[in-house]
């Protein structure tokens, strides 16, 4: 697991690698709204230290926002929808070529590859966009009160405070539905609550998925059952920061054929939906 939230932080510091002679994108159509000819390049981030052989995909995804807002500074990320390839490995690092494909006043399209040596192990494309005056309405049921710490929990690979009267270890059936509070350390830049947003929206919808059947629960991965992540999409309505409290609310209307699909929001303390995810997942029990 992440060893503690430093270590978290670290993995999102991306190192350039643009070869040389590949120029940055150029930024003027920012102002002018113009769309741009495609402009890559290129960055290099380590990997959390795991018990295990197989990357953990919420990294992946922390390290394609975080590249998204390297490529893109300019804007704030309104999207990304990211699908998993092949197993990624902890002792090699990850190199994300990203490639701007379209460029625009309020909009910019990234398509990023994430590798390792020759293999392709993931795919995202990141929207980033201004934000726009306009309406401000939502329509959502209201968060619950925070629970108090007498309800704290630990759990795997997020190395912050977590709250939850639920127990996604339980193996008894419950419905597919989980609430969870968390709340980060500050972070130094602002730019790294929305990475560490994405990394922990991927963690327990597979769990959440399982409720309902009898025997089974998130930590039988590996041994009562398989799963693995396939595609993970989430939207960024508005501002957030890690470091209040933000309950993920999820539930998974469906798993079947072998696949279990979830989604869920993210809300603050004081009620706002600031943003919002869904996920598949293939899910193999033992014959």
């Amino acid at each position: 697991m992440a060893t503690d939230w430093r270590e978290l932080i670290s993995v999102l510091e991306l190192h350039d690698c643009t070869p040389i002679g590949v120029g940055a994108p150029d930024r003027s159509s920012a102002t002018t709204g113009a769309s741009s000819v495609s402009t890559s390049s290129c960055y290099r981030g380590t990997n959390l230290s795991l018990p295990y052989r197989r990357l953990f995909g919420g990294q992946l995804l922390a390290q394609f926002v975080a590249a998204a807002g390297v490529a893109a500074p300019e804007k704030t990320i309104r999207s990304i929808h990211a699908n998993f390839l092949r197993e990624g490995l902890v002792d090699e690092d990850v190199t994300y070529q990203v490639d701007h494909r379209h460029r625009g006043r309020s909009f910019d399209t990234l398509q990023i590859s994430a590798t390792q040596t020759d293999r392709l192990i993931a795919v995202a494309t990141v929207a980033m966009h201004v934000a726009d005056e306009g309406p401000d309405i939502q329509t959502i049921d209201p968060a619950p009160d925070l629970p108090g710490a007498d309800n704290e929990i630990t759990v795997g690979l997020l190395p912050w405070e977590n709250r939850s009267f639920d127990d996604l270890d339980d193996p008894a059936s419950a419905a597919p539905h989980h609430e969870m509070w968390m709340r980060t350390p500050a972070a130094d830049d602002d730019r790294a609550y929305p990475c560490v947003a994405a990394y922990a929206t991927d963690l327990t919808i597979i769990g959440t998925a399982l409720r309902p059947l009898d025997g089974f629960s998130q930590g039988g991965n590996g041994t009562a059952f398989h799963s693995a992540v396939t595609s993970h999409t989430m939207w960024f309505h508005r501002p957030i920061r890690t470091d209040q409290w933000l309950l993920i609310r999820q539930d998974s209307p469906i798993i079947a054929g072998g696949r279990c699909y979830g989604r869920g929001d993210i809300i603050t303390e004081s009620g706002s939906l600031v943003a919002s995810f869904a996920q598949e997942a293939v899910v193999r029990m033992p014959s």
